[in-house]
């Protein structure tokens, strides 16, 4: 979609989310009849995903988190679209936060962390209700948009409350130049990366790739790593909870940090497992051939 597409959408972007969210609700309820019954988006890897991810359960119990996440999906959907308009009074409300005294203690020491999450929640909203916390500037990582117009829309929706963000390609090199400030920057682990130059272990009864990148800079500039999970208890209200996930990293063994994160990011999914991403082809690569399955977290 090129720029003539992004000037017919840009009115419909800003009349939702200029929409209460209450109305938002709503045409979140229209949307998922349309994505789930008529469409049925990418119902195919959704429920692959969910199957592999969850032998033990049954049928019924697939098809009901597959329900709900596709109810969840259509809201965050929305929700992101109305972080172009939300307000920090608006935020506040809708996420709540815990364990502000893990981000408090380095802050006051003036130690920069590293804040490691997964596509669980909803991490746009998240982002603007950090910009509202009186503790370190949150830097997100990013991977830009081939088309500069909806890149820079995307731009806008991520630092319009105060977020900055780093390219993925040039991390280090703003982690660097920012060294003298407190800083929080943001890495979503749950991404898929090249599985040549991964870190493999099991995750959700499978072997996964993860993207070395948040060990090795956390490692080498020996910043902390914060785990950061957002709930959802219920439709409209995030809970964000931050936990001391590795205060010294540089003294970790190597492929710690990478187990540490995937194995807290897979117990929040059991947890609640209808707001991750499943639409996402997380396991598309094969295995090394020396790969060596660990045993799975819950049944530890």
């Amino acid at each position: 979609m090129g720029a003539l597409g992004y000037y017919i959408a840009l009115p419909f972007f800003y009349a939702i989310a200029w929409l209460p969210f209450r109305a938002l609700y709503l045409l979140s309820d229209v949307v998922f009849v349309l994505i789930f019954h008529v469409f049925g988006y990418r119902r195919k890897v959704v429920r692959m995903n969910l199957r592999n991810s969850f032998p033990e359960k049954s049928d019924a119990e697939l098809r009901l988190i597959e329900y709900d996440f596709y109810r969840w999906f259509c809201d965050l959907v929305l929700e992101t679209v109305k972080t172009l308009t939300i307000t920090p009074a608006e935020v506040e409300q809708c996420v709540k936060v815990e364990g502000t005294e893990v981000l408090r203690k380095y802050f006051d020491a003036g130690t920069s962390i590293i804040l490691v999450m997964g596509h669980w929640g909803n991490w746009e909203l998240g982002g603007a209700r950090f910009s509202q916390l009186p503790f370190h500037k949150l830097n997100v990582i990013y991977h830009p948009l081939q088309e500069k117009h909806f890149d820079a829309l995307m731009i806008r929706m991520r630092t319009r409350l105060g977020n900055g963000l780093y390219p993925m390609k040039e991390t280090v090199k703003c982690m660097l130049r920012d060294r003298d400030k407190v800083t929080a920057t943001a890495f979503i682990a749950d991404q898929t990366p090249s599985p040549q130059h991964a870190y493999w272990t099991t995750f959700l009864h499978q072997a996964t790739p993860v993207f070395w990148g948040t060990e090795t800079i956390a490692r080498k500039l020996d910043r902390p790593v914060v785990y950061l999970g957002i709930d959802r208890p219920r439709r409209g209200h995030y809970v964000m909870r931050f936990e001391d996930l590795v205060p010294d990293p540089k003294n970790t063994a190597e492929g710690m940090i990478s187990e540490l994160h995937t194995e807290r990011l897979e117990a929040d999914i059991r947890h609640r497992p209808s707001i991750w991403l499943w639409t996402h082809r997380r396991w598309k690569h094969k295995a090394p051939d020396n790969f060596t399955a660990r045993k799975d977290v819950h049944q530890r």
